[in-house]
């Protein structure tokens, strides 16, 4: 893209001296950005003439002032020419610190990914989730070891990053790190913000992304059917352990909750909603968009029947759920005990929720979205193609059962 660079020289009225003197400023402008620097230089501004940018007149005191704003302007137009011959950015920052003679020191991608990063740690809680900080902590790490397996160097001047880097980043992440697509992409996209950054502060002017493009591949999303989710609730356990990690499971089932928004639920969280009914009235931890659900009955059941629980009474919590971790890998022998050929996870739960118990059961895709909390409608969606899909499997079974229809046998219209 072409650099263009206009200098303006005009008269500050409102920082006019004592003496009523008001001072002459330099206005550079690139590319519609711009700075303003004082020319140290004063003139009554009724011998300023504003169309011209210089003084009126051809007294001693004028040809003075214009001749050092014409050398100014060259010496500008010089700084101009000589980034662009050492191919450095012209950009206003770096055209000021030239005119000031300030060495613009070398700006190296490492340290500013790591403030962007404890920018995001002083802001976990307010602003971000532990689990964003992490992500970029992870993705940090990569970036260091993509770096020293293309370039063998602990860093680079950011002002080398172009194209090839991040096509050559991606393919590291793919094949060294063995990334999946949408892995890949969001390492990606977590670069492409600390290089945003820099855009933003003209450290670069020249785009690395511009010509790159990556898609996200649409998951799909693994959820229990109705006769699943019966086995399970029907399904006896001896181990008070494999009990607990049912109910709370069959709670998100029957809420949408995430894991960690269960884990979050107090008693102050179950009110009265507009139909006098209780209902869960909270936000989730990851977007912290609000989240309104009214509880059917299995979650009310559930809720009463921990009300006395230990744990719920001394940590201040609704249910008394189990790490993440644990709870998986119960669910995993939960699933084996009931006959459940799926890779059950707690979040599966939430997925439950939105198709087999709201979805398929005709609840409007509105209200299933305003429940699970999701930002955009569009996230929602991707529930209602599953269910799409299992439209076509139930039409099979159907099939099945008019197979005893002869090809030749006319079907009588009615």
């Amino acid at each position: 893209m072409k650099t263009k660079v206009s200098i303006l020289f005009y008269a500050k009225k409102a920082k006019a001296n004592v003496n009523g003197l008001v001072p002459i400023y330099t206005r550079i402008t690139v590319n519609g950005k711009r700075i303003e620097l004082s020319s140290n230089k004063f003139v009554e501004i009724s011998k300023w003439s504003t169309e011209g940018g210089k003084m009126k007149g051809a007294s001693i005191e004028a040809r003075s002032i214009n001749s050092y704003l014409d050398l100014l302007r060259m010496q500008i137009i010089d700084i101009q020419m000589e980034l662009a011959r050492n191919k450095i950015p012209i950009t206003t920052c770096n055209l000021k610190n030239k005119l000031l003679g300030i060495d613009e020191k070398q700006r190296m991608l490492i340290p500013i990914f790591l403030d962007h990063n404890n920018r995001i740690k002083e802001l976990v809680g307010k602003e971000y989730a532990p689990g964003t900080l992490e992500r970029y902590k992870t993705s940090l790490s990569h970036t260091i070891d993509f770096l020293q397996w293309k370039y063998n160097v602990s860093d680079i001047d950011i002002s080398k990053i172009d194209h090839a880097f991040i096509t050559d980043y991606e393919f590291f992440l793919r094949s060294v790190r063995n990334c999946a697509n949408n892995t890949a992409v969001k390492y990606i996209k977590n670069f492409h913000k600390v290089i945003k950054i820099c855009l933003d502060n003209e450290w670069i002017t020249k785009n690395p992304f511009t010509n790159y493009k990556s898609k996200l591949k649409e998951v799909v999303r693994e959820y229990l059917f109705e006769e699943e989710i019966q086995s399970i609730m029907n399904k006896e356990f001896k181990i008070e352990r494999l009990s607990l990690v049912r109910d709370i499971f069959l709670f998100s089932c029957f809420t949408g909750l995430a894991y960690i928004d269960v884990k979050n639920l107090t008693e102050n969280n179950i009110s009265y909603g507009i139909d006098g009914e209780k209902w869960i009235f909270t936000h989730r931890q990851k977007t912290e968009s609000p989240s309104k659900i009214p509880l059917l009955p299995i979650p009310k059941m559930l809720i009463e029947r921990y009300s006395k629980h230990p744990q719920c009474s001394n940590q201040n919590r609704l249910l008394p759920i189990l790490t993440n971790q644990r709870m998986n890998s119960y669910l995993k022998e939960i699933a084996a005990v009931c006959g459940i050929d799926k890779e059950l996870t707690f979040h599966i739960a939430r997925h439950t929720f939105a198709t087999t118990v709201t979805l398929a059961n005709g609840v409007p895709i509105e209200s299933v979205s305003k429940m699970l909390g999701h930002t955009s409608i569009k996230t929602t969606q991707h529930y209602a193609k599953v269910l799409d899909r299992k439209v076509g499997d139930d039409m099979k079974l159907l099939k099945e059962k008019f197979r005893f229809l002869n090809k030749n046998q006319e079907i009588k219209k009615i």
